[in-house]
């Protein structure tokens, strides 16, 4: 067999694992399998915020729509045609005379 041969024979076979010097073989598979096992955890974490991100934003469109609807509605009922409406039923119906000012003057 040649060199290469034998190599990859002995890399599949798992040599490198078992042989004589296998402790710092296996210290740093476990340094990458930490690793890896980090960046899987915060991939998993940053789409979880990003998950939320989109939830919220799309609570605040809701929120500023149902704003926007109660805001017309009590600009509609601030309007004086609409309490003429609503008051006609209490027999109460706007003033004939219009209002006076009153100045008060005071002497010190």
């Amino acid at each position: 067999m040649s060199i290469i041969k034998s190599s990859i024979y002995s890399l599949l076979k798992g040599k490198f694992l078992v042989s004589e010097d296998s402790f710092k073989n296996w210290r740093f598979i476990l340094f990458i399998v930490g690793l890896l096992l980090l960046m899987i955890a915060s991939s998993h974490s940053s789409d979880k915020k990003v998950m939320e991100i989109a939830k919220l934003n799309y609570e605040i469109k809701e929120l500023r729509a149902e704003f926007l609807d109660m805001r017309s509605i009590s600009m509609k009922m601030k309007l004086e045609s609409t309490i003429r409406v609503k008051v006609v039923d209490f027999g109460i119906k706007p003033s004939e005379n219009p209002p006076q000012v009153i100045k008060v003057i005071s002497k010190k």
